[in-house]
């Protein structure tokens, strides 16, 4: 298989871990590429010319974070992922609440780099932040649901946060949320996470 990234796209880092965890990683060529650049193999891989995207062994390709997460997670028997129940739903909405920062945090991110500051949107920069820092204090409100045992919702969120800490860490702080960051601190130090730290 072959997975194409940027180092500094959070959604390729969550797919990143999750073929460590998932102990996929060595039946992985990973392909940094510079998605503001033309990229034929990438575009080949994904017409929408993201990442990630993942290239089976069959040529077949996959492509968004949820979508890689869950084939590759369906490989190793459904560890990070129950296919049913109540904790499958709950997992699954963890994850959309981390890309959910993950979204709002890359626009914010790139409204300002992309765009001269008498072009910038003040508006858009601020709802943004806004939704950054309501669902971080979501999040401290509810992390206690997120439980000891590993699973795609940890990934998903330590992905979230260490992107933000990467490109926004003020709104970390700004966001008062103790628990939430002795968390990330602590889950920091999982070999996935170092092994998958932007650059």
């Amino acid at each position: 298989m072959k997975l194409f990234y940027s180092p500094t796209s959070p959604y390729a880092r969550k797919v990143r871990m999750v073929a460590i965890e998932t102990g996929l990683a060595a039946q992985i060529d990973v392909i940094s590429v510079n998605v503001a650049q033309e990229q034929p193999e990438l575009f080949a891989a994904n017409p929408l010319g993201k990442v990630p995207a993942l290239v089976l062994a069959n040529g077949e390709a996959l492509f968004d974070s949820p979508v890689i997460c869950r084939y590759l997670d369906s490989l190793s028997g459904n560890t990070l992922l129950p296919p049913s129940g109540w904790q499958h739903w709950e997992i699954v909405r963890w994850e959309a609440l981390a890309d959910g920062v993950m979204d709002a945090a890359y626009n914010r991110v790139m409204e300002e780099r992309s765009r001269p500051e008498h072009e910038r949107s003040p508006t858009a920069m601020t709802r943004w932040e806004t939704e950054i820092t309501r669902t971080l204090q979501h999040i401290e409100t509810c992390l206690d649901s997120l439980g000891e045992d590993l699973t795609l919702a940890h990934l998903a969120l330590g992905a979230a946060i260490g992107y933000l800490e990467f490109r926004l860490p003020h709104l970390l702080q700004a966001a008062a949320c103790p628990q939430t960051l002795a968390w990330y601190a602590s889950f920091h130090e999982r070999p996935a996470m170092q092994a998958t730290q932007p650059a």
